[in-house]
């Protein structure tokens, strides 16, 4: 096992359900094959995206992304100020999230769109891979650790160029109870060498009952199949994806990768950070 490799206690037996209210089986179908063509759609339209220019291209997106995660049946609640105002220059900057759900990454790519940091055999996938690595994916070997460096050096080069690089460093998917998993330094790395902002963000998934945690319907743990999270996705009735953008940690403000790794990882994890008054609910 590699750092890149870590694992996660959470398994679909234990973490992953919903006991809240559900749709019935007519709803959740209509709600599973509309997500699933706004996906579809996206992924065919997406190689004509590429061709705007970056404001446009990171409009379209945005909104496809929050497109996505509603299809499916879910409410949209962000927290923060998630991009600067129209007009100002917008320089790179690694985004760094808890990691829950595959919700996670439309929920992200709807506030801050970046080139996602992906296990290599994403490449290989059918037609996904080809398209995520038109999109600019980084990927990363997680079981070669001399590909570490190399990895570490395409993320800093990324993110000079100006683009928003967006990293899970736990590594792989919890099922949001507890703390969650450690953040794994080497992404931080690349911050520090390009000297750019970390801007951490935290996921949450609840019910309809506002204080009441609901990961278990949105978690996709261990070897939990994918239709699998899909239906519990698209039954779970009243379930909210909420995103909370920290405040920036600046360039040089810690010592080294593993003191900015812990610095975000305690902002994410920090009660302190859910008492933000801003807030937009869709």
């Amino acid at each position: 096992m590699s750092v890149w490799l870590p694992t996660a206690p959470c398994t679909p037996h234990n973490c992953a359900g919903h006991t809240g209210p559900v749709r019935g089986r007519l709803q959740a179908s209509a709600l599973l094959v509309a997500g699933c063509a706004f996906v579809f759609v996206g992924a065919v339209c997406f190689p004509a995206v590429l061709l705007l220019g970056r404001a446009p291209r990171d409009r379209l997106i945005r909104w496809w992304a929050y497109g996505v995660v509603r299809a499916f049946g879910v409410r949209v609640r962000v927290i923060g100020r998630p991009l600067p105002p129209a007009g100002k220059a917008q320089p790179g900057a690694l985004v760094v999230a808890n990691h829950i759900s595959w919700l996670d990454i439309p929920l992200v790519a709807a506030v801050l769109p970046g080139r996602m940091l992906a296990k290599s055999e994403i490449r290989r996938w059918p037609v996904l891979g080809a398209l995520a690595a038109l999109g600019g994916t980084l990927f990363v070997e997680r079981d070669r650790l001399r590909a570490l460096p190399t990895t570490v050096r395409g993320i800093a080069g990324a993110l000079r160029g100006g683009s928003r690089v967006v990293v899970f460093p736990e590594g792989s998917t919890w099922c949001g109870r507890g703390t969650g998993g450690r953040f794994r330094p080497a992404a931080f790395q690349a911050a520090l060498d390009a000297h750019v902002d970390v801007r951490p963000v935290r996921i949450t998934y609840r019910t309809a009952r506002p204080d009441e945690p609901a990961a278990g319907a949105a978690a996709f743990v261990g070897e939990d199949p994918l239709t699998a999270s899909l239906w519990r996705v698209v039954t779970a009735a009243g379930l909210t994806a909420e995103i909370r953008v920290l405040p920036p940690i600046p360039a040089g403000t810690t010592p080294g990768r593993r003191a900015l790794a812990r610095a975000a990882q305690t902002a994410v994890a920090s009660d302190s950070a859910k008492r933000s008054a801003e807030s937009v609910h869709h």
